[in-house]
């Protein structure tokens, strides 16, 4: 196994404008990682689009122990989810709805500044869009939030997840025509603060684990925190991994 080690970014900058779902409490100051983040040397390349169609990413195959984490959609900014991220110092992939986070997109940036990045959700999270839309209001439905990210984050979106994670032929065409270079689903998710496995009882090296901005956060987070440390996996960041940084 090809590893590394290499320093983990610094502090984070200026908290984050308060909005109405988090005015209780400022957005904690992220504190310095505690231990440099292990580089894995990819074993695994991320196919390229053919034929117009965007590739479709489950699971990474990988002999590495590494697992990803992607958090959806950006309804509950809570300060503790940030705060948990950094304290374990986590780096995830942020499936971002626009709808969703429009209201306060600057919350994000404190998940950036620890080496998060954030992706494509769609505008509207219409989770029929592959049976009620066509082509052509698929790919502005995400070509809108692709202008979104760039103005709110300074960067153009590689990843996108599907909303409910249904996809199509129109879908993987409108993906690849807004630019982005795969679909990416799951097979592990942690929810309802368990986790749920669409193969074993376990994480798996490779395997792409899905979360929510949503209330039960924290549990959530504890239930994902502890499965990675019973399966000896490091988190790693999924744009890294496959090299679409």
């Amino acid at each position: 196994m090809a590893e590394s080690s290499a320093a983990a970014p610094g502090t984070a900058g200026p908290s984050p404008s308060s909005s109405a779902s988090d005015a209780i409490s400022p957005t904690p100051s992220l504190a310095p990682p505690q231990r440099p983040r292990r580089y894995f040397v990819p074993d695994f390349q991320l196919p390229p689009i053919q034929n117009g169609l965007a590739p479709v990413i489950t699971k990474i195959p990988t002999k590495h122990p590494v697992v990803f984490l992607t958090i959806d959609d950006g309804l509950v900014k809570s300060p503790e989810s940030v705060r948990l991220l950094a304290e374990h110092d986590y780096p995830a992939t942020l499936f971002l709805t626009r709808d969703t986070v429009r209201d306060n997109p600057a919350f994000f940036k404190a998940f950036m500044a620890q080496g998060s990045l954030v992706e494509n959700h769609t505008v509207s999270h219409n989770v029929n869009m592959t049976t009620q839309w066509g082509y052509q209001r698929q790919l502005d439905d995400i070509a809108g939030m692709q202008d979104f990210a760039v103005q709110q984050y300074g960067r153009k979106p590689t990843l996108f997840r599907p909303p409910g994670g249904a996809y199509s032929i129109a879908m993987r065409q409108a993906v690849a025509a807004a630019g982005l270079k795969a679909i990416v689903t799951w097979e592990a998710k942690a929810n309802a603060g368990q986790m749920d496995y669409q193969y074993g009882n376990s994480l798996r090296p490779g395997d792409i684990v899905l979360m929510h901005f949503r209330p039960e956060f924290a549990a959530d987070f504890e239930a994902f925190r502890s499965a990675q440390a019973a399966a000896g996996l490091e988190v790693v960041l999924l744009e890294e991994f496959l090299g679409v940084e």
